[in-house]
């Protein structure tokens, strides 16, 4: 299973990941969940993910990722999951916070997005702990630690 990934980088910094580690990160977050995967990652500014952030979600400021699902209408068939939009400064701001390093942040990003577009959620307490447990799993076999641990503590 072959993950088709377009990443369209809005801002450039040093530090953002590759093309690579997105698809990797990605791969690892979709499995075998979907067959033949199209996905789309915006890496983009504090001032565009508020704009978005306050037009789809009706909330102010920037925020780390959204994740905008594409249903094709019937009779249209796509393997589009849909995009992703990261914000580059949040995401290093929050690694900062937390006690991470970008690159794991990053990585949880990706995968908590991406659950999101294959219809995960985290509004109800149960959909949360099966939310988390997933991400928690998903890092774990990329190498990454509990990403719910902050400075060592849980």
């Amino acid at each position: 299973m072959g993950l088709t990934l377009e990443v369209q980088y809005a801002i450039s910094e040093d530090g953002l990941p590759s093309e690579a580690d997105l698809q990797h990160w990605a791969m690892a977050a979709i499995g075998d969940k979907k067959a033949r995967p199209e996905l789309v990652i915006l890496v983009t500014d504090r001032s565009e993910s508020a704009a978005l952030n306050q037009q789809y979600r009706g909330k102010s400021g920037p925020t780390n990722v959204l994740s905008f699902p594409f249903q094709a209408p019937p009779p249209v068939e796509s393997n589009l999951l849909g995009d992703l939009v990261i914000c580059a400064p949040v995401v290093s701001t929050q690694a900062a916070e937390q006690g991470k390093t970008e690159q794991a942040h990053w990585a949880h990003m990706v995968v908590h997005g991406i659950l999101h577009l294959l219809g995960y959620d985290h509004k109800q307490s149960a959909e949360a702990a099966e939310m988390e447990n997933m991400e928690i799993e998903i890092l774990a076999q990329l190498g990454f630690s509990d990403p719910y641990q902050l400075n060592g503590t849980s």
